[in-house]
């Protein structure tokens, strides 16, 4: 048992990826374009939107805390997993492992609030158009994103000062990054608290976030049924489509972890690679998703250093349905 005066200077242990000598450079390697990737994507649609005053619209302005977002996510994984692939030290103090567990579920809880706050931006503007500008107004929309990342900041940091309450028994995480899940197994005394907070916040965003898409999905439906212009009607569907894809994947992606790590019949291999790719694929699909493959946005296109690489998002982008 560690005594909560010496948990600041505590070294954990995360659990190593066991990569062969030969394979330490070449994963390094990988791992790295991977991430330079993900983050040429993200700060392209950032700096896009930025500079085109033709973008600084309701559905763009929300649509720029998803890359920020996947930014912060990728970066919060692959500086840590980087590191110890190349040195093979899976060491972590615990006041960073705090700080890495407070930004994953950041993260996590800010990707289901953003799409919730951007379903409901279509949901206006297609159900309601005549009212779209009143209803988003500077005003209001400055409202929703500082309102969405309090109340995420609020319900996210309780998590981790329940922490400061208990001793730590052993060192050695389960995982290879630190969350609330395999935190609490670190510690000694009964988590029944935490874990109860920790459900309930998770079917909070859940319920919450289903609840809106649902509802703003099924009345978007019925109005592009009974609207006559087919353009319209096609333009709509794909848009709302292509985020309900997006929006069910994220679901699937972090809701499986978190429940598979208070479930023993799930092995540990599995829930480790499935907390590892929601840091993964969404920052990589998002842009390709919401950004590149939005006509204004495309049209727009900042900071891509090559033209070649710019014709290669538009291969890219010939996979996925036009959003409008």
């Amino acid at each position: 048992m560690y005594p909560n005066e010496s948990l600041f200077s505590l070294v954990l242990t995360l659990h190593s990826l066991e990569l062969p000598e030969t394979s330490i450079y070449p994963a390094f390697i990988f791992g790295l374009t991977i991430y330079l990737f993900i983050l040429l994507c993200n700060v392209t649609i950032v700096v896009t939107i930025c500079l085109n005053r033709n973008l600084h619209k309701p559905m763009y302005i929300l649509l720029l805390n998803m890359p920020i977002n996947d930014a912060m996510g990728a970066t919060n994984l692959f500086c840590q997993l980087l590191y110890s692939i190349l040195s093979q030290d899976t060491s972590i103090s615990y006041p960073a492992c705090l700080l890495q567990g407070f930004i994953v579920h950041l993260y996590g809880s800010a990707s289901y609030v953003i799409l919730t706050a951007m379903a409901y931006d279509r949901y206006i503007a297609i159900c309601s158009p005549l009212r779209y500008e009143a209803i988003m107004n500077t005003s209001n929309l400055v409202k929703i994103i500082s309102g969405m990342w309090l109340f995420n900041f609020a319900v996210i940091i309780v998590i981790f000062f329940l922490f400061l309450n208990y001793k730590i028994c052993q060192t050695h995480m389960t995982d290879l990054i630190c969350y609330n899940p395999s935190i609490m197994k670190l510690m000694c005394e009964d988590t029944k608290v935490n874990n109860i907070y920790g459900l309930f916040t998770l079917v909070l965003y859940h319920i919450l976030a289903f609840s809106v898409v649902a509802f703003t999905y099924i009345h978007i439906l019925i109005t592009c049924v009974t609207n006559k212009q087919s353009d319209a009607k096609k333009k709509a569907l794909q848009t709302c489509g292509t985020h309900l894809v997006v929006f069910l994947f994220l679901e699937f992606n972090t809701l499986f972890p978190l429940v598979a790590h208070r479930s023993e019949s799930v092995p540990a291999y599995i829930r480790r690679m499935f907390s590892i790719t929601v840091f993964v694929l969404p920052p990589l699909v998002n842009p390709l998703v919401y950004g590149f493959k939005t006509k204004e946005i495309r049209q727009n296109l900042q900071f891509l250093p090559h033209r070649k690489l710019l014709g290669f998002f538009h291969y890219i982008m010939h996979f996925y349905p036009e959003s409008v």
